[in-house]
């Protein structure tokens, strides 16, 4: 099983496979954000890969950051935990002045992915 660490919150062995958004909130107890319920339209899952970050990526990913302007950061609701990894959570509910952090994300990442390089 591949190793998760959570930056402020320890380090959490997740299901091969599971998709990083579910692994924060449900194996690290992140209060991650998830406002589109992970669908890859609004960034809020959005988090700081610092050591493992896959080298494929959504179409959906790619475009929706090229829409934002987002650079250096990568969403959660698209990425799958296959490998160790080392993540910093940057939108979480804390703070965010929103009443929930979202619809809960499926198990199946959404829309049906099309892999695509950084």
């Amino acid at each position: 099983m591949p190793k998760l660490t959570v930056e402020g919150f320890g380090d959490f062995e997740v299901a091969a496979g599971k998709r990083l958004v579910l692994a924060l909130t449900e194996d690290a107890g992140v209060d991650q954000l998830h406002a589109c319920g992970g669908v890859a339209r609004c960034t809020t899952c959005r988090v700081e890969i610092l050591a493992g970050e896959p080298a494929e990526m959504t179409v959906a990913e790619k475009d929706v950051l090229l829409a934002k302007g987002a650079s250096g950061v990568r969403l959660s609701c698209q990425l799958q935990v296959q490998n160790d990894m080392t993540v910093r959570c940057i939108s979480r509910l804390q703070g965010s002045g929103r009443a929930g952090p979202g619809q809960v994300p499926s198990v199946e990442i959404a829309p049906i992915p099309d892999w695509t390089t950084k």
